[in-house]
């Protein structure tokens, strides 16, 4: 059944001239259709957003902090709806669209929380000469209006840690979600508008990054971007975006050690669902894993195991483990850079099938480190498994990317723990888990081409805030 929806300006729903169809990523079936934005509805949500910056800048701490509680019990209440819009439209499975919704519940519930610790601190002045007779403090204010850009992946909870914290501190919005996936961002429109999200607070546009993305970039009026995508699109923003603050969370290739000393039973099983969990689409996918070669032979035979074990199908289906990929062409993209490893030399130890859109749990050995499936985020369902003599040289290959967003770690010593939190340049180090492991209240972000800034309620406030210093002159 396919639904017409429509844009979030101003606390209204407006149509418009032109549509998108949004389907469903495993039968190709039309779910529903969206406006699309022109200039002129750009223009309406915009001046909505300058309008809605002056109610949510003056609204006390403990209502913005009502809001973002009412909305995380909302969420909760339409739990059901939610997680089954994400299934189709994202192609995620069940399991694991319940859990984001479980998540979006706890990352407005973080953000109610964060909203009412917003403060700054005192400087003492007299630590300077000529400051004597000065009382110093500092104060943070919202930024302004937000341009938020999200991607198709997390539809719901990357939205999330983009508005929340955006809300929390009393900026407005103007959000423009992945075309592809839509339809669960207006339906959290729906849920922030019933919470007493003032009109204006969140403006929902959808069209191309070619278009509509690109004027948020280049528009003056907004203060702050928040990114989620590749780095060759955060990049263009970068260079694009003036002196508007910017936060970028970009891609990875997720490196995962394991060595000879860890719960191996806990380590497989963890390193097959951060390589397969929705087909690899997520940034922090486990995507080279080097293992010691002590164990390499009962690891890499327990990992094929699990994976055969694995269930491709419908994502509405409770026991699917693995869906379709967004789109039939990034299954092609996938398909094309598996069968260059091969004639490279790398050898397919399970998967390396296409059906559709649907790509199966592909495990590769034998790679090299110029192969794209090893250098470059392939943003799939496909890992390499990797022997390493000693630990120093996991830790070199590991951190031997331009990436830098999260690693894992699986070692009983805590000494070479530290080894590897030292030597591998990202923003997190999981220790005894895998680099896919994440908790929406700690600072996310990366380093290197993974981006810049970081996400994390407390973290993303600090983002989305400018300092105001004030000095009182108090002569004797």
């Amino acid at each position: 059944m396919s639904f017409d929806y429509k844009l979030l300006i101003g606390g209204k729903w407006v149509d418009g001239e032109k549509k998108i169809e949004v389907k469903n990523k495993y039968n190709n079936q039309a779910i529903g259709t969206v406006p699309l934005t022109d200039e002129n509805l750009y223009e309406k949500a915009i001046k909505s957003a300058q309008e809605g910056f002056s109610i949510m800048s003056r609204l006390p701490s403990h209502k913005r902090s009502e809001i973002l509680k009412k909305a995380s019990s909302l969420i909760a209440k339409n739990q059901k709806n939610l997680e089954e819009t994400i299934a189709q439209e994202a192609g995620k499975p069940l399991k694991f669209s319940r859990a984001e919704v479980k998540r979006a519940v706890q990352t407005f519930k973080f953000a109610s929380e964060e909203a009412k610790q917003i403060h700054g601190q005192t400087i003492p002045m007299d630590a300077a000469s000529g400051g004597e007779n000065r009382i110093g403090f500092y104060m943070r204010f919202p930024v302004g209006i937000i341009g938020a850009i999200s991607p198709f992946n997390f539809p719901l909870n990357l939205v999330a840690h983009k508005v929340a914290p955006a809300i929390a501190c009393g900026n407005s919005v103007v959000l423009k979600p992945a075309t592809m996936t839509p339809l669960t961002s207006l339906k959290l429109g729906e849920i922030l508008m019933e919470a007493g999200l003032p009109k204006g607070g969140l403006n929902i546009i959808i069209g191309p990054g070619s278009t509509v993305g690109n004027w948020l970039v280049k528009d003056p009026r907004i203060q702050m971007l928040t990114f989620t995508g590749s780095p060759p699109v955060g990049k263009n923003i970068k260079q694009n975006s003036g002196l508007k603050k910017v936060t970028l969370e970009l891609g990875n290739n997720s490196p995962c050690i394991v060595d000879k000393d860890c719960d191996l039973d806990f380590a497989t099983q963890r390193c097959v669902v951060g390589s397969f969990a929705y087909s690899g689409q997520v940034c922090i996918s486990v995507q080279r894993i080097y293992v010691h070669k002590d164990i390499f032979k009962k690891f890499t035979s327990d990992f094929l195991e699990r994976t055969k074990n694995l269930k491709v199908g419908d994502p509405l289906d409770e026991d699917t483990d693995v869906g379709p990929m967004i789109t039939e062409g990034e299954a092609k993209r996938t398909e094309e850079w598996v069968e260059e490893a091969i004639e490279g030399g790398a050898k397919i130890l399970i998967g390396g099938k296409r059906e559709g859109a649907i790509y199966y749990p592909t495990v590769l050995t034998g790679v090299e480190p110029e192969m794209k499936v090893v250098n470059t985020e392939i943003f799939a369902p496909v890992v390499s498994i990797i022997p390493f003599d000693d630990f120093s040289d996991a830790v070199r290959m590991a951190d031997d990317s331009v990436y830098g967003l999260q690693a894992g770690v699986f070692t009983q010593d805590i000494n070479k723990a530290f080894q590897a939190v030292k030597g591998i340049k990202v923003g997190g180090v999981i220790v005894n888990d895998i680099p896919t492991y994440r908790v929406d209240h700690m600072p996310y972000g990366g380093v290197k081409e993974s981006g810049i800034g970081r996400e994390g309620l407390k973290f993303a406030v600090e983002e989305m805030t400018d300092i105001r210093m004030v000095v009182i002159n108090l002569p004797e």
